[in-house]
């Protein structure tokens, strides 16, 4: 089985926020996103729709992440999705121009 790493790496863009393990874990989650369905994502959406969406959610509400040290909630996850858009969004026209060179 090979691994492709994703072209994104919002995993590491630098960011105020201190970040824990499952915050690194999140980020990546995202790098790993496709980026026809990010782009799908809606704020406007509810709480509900988000986790139906991904889905991802455990049962009670939380995401499933590996290694993690603590749950994520929707909350977390909607404000780390919208900075991970707002990445992409700002590298994608310099990585597609040398993904198609």
């Amino acid at each position: 089985m090979t691994f492709e790493q994703p072209i994104w790496n919002f995993e590491q863009d630098p960011t105020e926020d201190p970040l824990d393990e499952t915050s690194v874990n999140l980020r990546a989650y995202f790098d790993r996103m496709d980026d026809a369905k990010m782009q799908e994502y809606s704020r406007a959406w509810t709480d509900d729709e988000v986790r139906e969406w991904d889905g991802n959610f455990r049962d009670d509400g939380e995401m499933m992440l590996f290694c993690c040290e603590r749950d994520v909630e929707v909350d977390e996850y909607r404000s780390v999705i919208e900075a991970c858009i707002a990445y992409r969004n700002r590298v994608r026209p310099h990585l597609m121009g040398a993904t198609s060179n």
